[in-house]
């Protein structure tokens, strides 16, 4: 009787690669995107609870000139637009974007759940969305020429 050996370990994908890479290309984006509206929204912070400045486009100050851009201190200004607000409506939108695209990826990657947790800390840990976009990147095209057969057919 002779022995076999053991059929070699597949993966199976819940997409085609290009679905796949098309969700990689979503996620790398909006990484790069919200890791740096993350870092405005550090400065907006050291610069509000460090300095008790808001960044303020536009406006009179309360002596009566105008501004263009910059920092002023908090309720010295009417008008114009608060850009520290701005930052962070926009950081908090462009954050559910990128957990959309995190789930997809996921989803199509069939990852473990707690995978997609440390990919959405990227998004709420300064220079943590950087860091995991190239790793996740790697992985997936890793994952993509490592097993070329497990993507399913449409």
């Amino acid at each position: 009787m002779t022995q076999q050996a053991p059929a070699p370990k597949t993966r199976r994908f819940a997409g085609t690669p290009a679905q796949i890479r098309s969700a990689a290309s979503v996620y790398k984006a909006l990484a790069y995107a919200t890791g740096v509206m993350l870092l405005l929204v550090c400065v907006e912070m050291i610069a509000k609870y460090g300095f008790q400045a808001d960044i303020v486009a536009g406006g009179m100050l309360a002596d009566g000139s105008s501004n263009t851009l910059g920092f002023l201190p908090s309720g010295t200004f009417t008008g114009g637009v608060n850009l520290s607000k701005v930052v962070l409506i926009v950081h908090g939108w462009m954050y559910v974007a990128y957990l959309i695209a995190d789930f997809r990826l996921w989803s199509l990657m069939r990852w473990p759940f707690s995978r997609f947790i440390t990919i959405a800390l990227g998004g709420v840990v300064p220079l943590l969305s950087f860091i995991m976009e190239k790793k996740v990147h790697g992985e997936v095209e890793a994952e993509l020429a490592k097993y070329p057969q497990a993507a399913k057919r449409y």
